[in-house]
């Protein structure tokens, strides 16, 4: 088709809306995660759990907002924090409070997958703190997390070296 034709430039913004919304659908919430980061992060901005404070699932037991102005940066990734306090005991030991597998779904990790998540979509067993896609998800999460945690273990161990801060 030439410049001249009736239909070039409606060809060209149909594209343009095409190019548009897959690229929008690629970086929404639980999609797919950058495959080369090794931890889960916003698209923009580079931050861990969609800034929600890793301490707060242990200390506070529910999922909240970190604070933009309390944060750490640790393997390439912006962490934010409710409070100072909880700054500081994640410093002290981040691998106790970060969430397994990069932050990425713990359930598609153990399909040998990497997957965005949910912050409010959560759990903790035995002291480690675990990701899903969805809070829709988390009932079959619950029916198969021992075996899914295995599995993810295994996978992990191959998945992580190939991946970058």
């Amino acid at each position: 088709m030439t410049p001249g034709h009736p239909l070039y430039h409606v060809g060209k913004r149909v594209l343009l809306v095409i190019f548009l919304v897959a690229g929008f659908a690629a970086v929404g919430p639980g999609s797919a995660a950058k495959a080369e980061d090794r931890i889960n992060k916003t698209f923009f901005g580079g931050t861990a759990i969609d800034g929600y404070d890793p301490v707060g699932y242990f200390t506070m037991g529910r999922a909240v907002k970190g604070a933009s102005d309390i944060t750490h940066d640790w393997l390439g990734a912006r962490w934010q924090f409710a409070n100072a306090e909880h700054r500081k005991m994640f410093m002290n030991d981040p691998a106790k409070y970060a969430p397994q597998y990069g932050g990425y779904c713990a359930e598609a990790v153990s399909r040998g997958s990497l997957f965005g998540t949910d912050p409010e979509a959560w759990s903790i067993v035995d002291g480690r703190l675990y990701l899903i896609y969805s809070k829709n998800t988390r009932s079959h999460w619950e029916a198969i997390r021992d075996v899914a945690i295995i599995k993810a273990n295994a996978n992990w161990r191959d998945m992580e070296p190939k991946l970058t801060n």
